[in-house]
């Protein structure tokens, strides 16, 4: 009979306790992993692919900085030195 009471007691004291975990964070990120890693918001989603469309722009504008930095360097080389530009045959005699 007093073991009886014993677990009654137990019973009747673990289920506040149960509750305040499952409320706590610690329960909530419990909850979470068990939910499991494919399980994402929809603003994380949303997030995740703009920030791969800007990576792809950051790219693409890294390419074309590169493109101008050597037409830069071309042009600059060109006016650096006239010995290297070509001269025209002059015109034909008419």
């Amino acid at each position: 009979m007093l073991a009886l009471f014993g677990v009654l007691v137990l019973l009747a004291l673990m289920i506040p306790i149960v509750a305040i975990v499952i409320d706590s964070p610690v329960g909530r990120a419990l909850a979470r992993r068990l939910e499991g890693p494919d399980r994402s918001p929809p603003e994380l989603n949303a997030l995740q692919q703009r920030i791969e469309v800007l990576e792809g722009e950051v790219g693409e504008l890294g390419r074309a900085v590169e493109s101008l930095r050597e037409e830069n360097q071309f042009l600059q080389k060109l006016l650096e030195n006239p010995a290297s530009r070509s001269t025209l045959p002059p015109p034909p005699a008419s």
